[in-house]
């Protein structure tokens, strides 16, 4: 049988999500973890969000694929952030993906995304994808 890897083991185990700790304009650092310009953060961890990876642009914006990672962590709310100015969207085909999951999720603005995310990381288990430019 395979092994899973260690994020989600990490995740099965009730890992907290890390906090976010700073934002600004350009740069999100998460505690324990490091520095980015745009991160995915969930139970357990957090990476760079490197939208080239899932085809994910301003429009028609976020992607299922750039979420399946989050619920593959054990996420069971996401915060999905939509820029410093709001500019990111997020794909009719992703909010249906979090719905038929039964996924509670926020689409706002990053500075409320950030705050709601670090209000809940220490009652459930949350994910988010976090825009630091517009």
């Amino acid at each position: 049988m395979p092994r899973p890897s260690k994020s989600l083991v990490n995740a099965e185990r009730g890992y907290l999500s890390p906090r976010i700790a700073t934002l600004a304009w350009g740069r999100i650092e998460v505690d324990g973890v490091g520095t980015f310009r745009d991160a995915k953060v969930f139970p357990g961890g957090a990476r760079a969000w490197n939208w080239n990876e899932t085809g994910t642009a301003h429009q028609p914006g976020i992607q299922p694929a750039d979420v399946t990672e989050l619920l593959d962590h054990g996420a069971t709310t996401i915060v999905l952030s939509q820029g410093m100015l709001n500019r990111l969207r997020v794909c009719p085909q992703t909010l249906r993906l979090l719905a038929d999951r039964r996924v509670r999720t926020h689409v706002l603005p990053t500075q409320e995304a950030v705050t709601l995310y670090n209000r809940l990381r220490d009652r459930e288990p949350v994910a988010g994808l976090f825009h630091t430019t517009c």
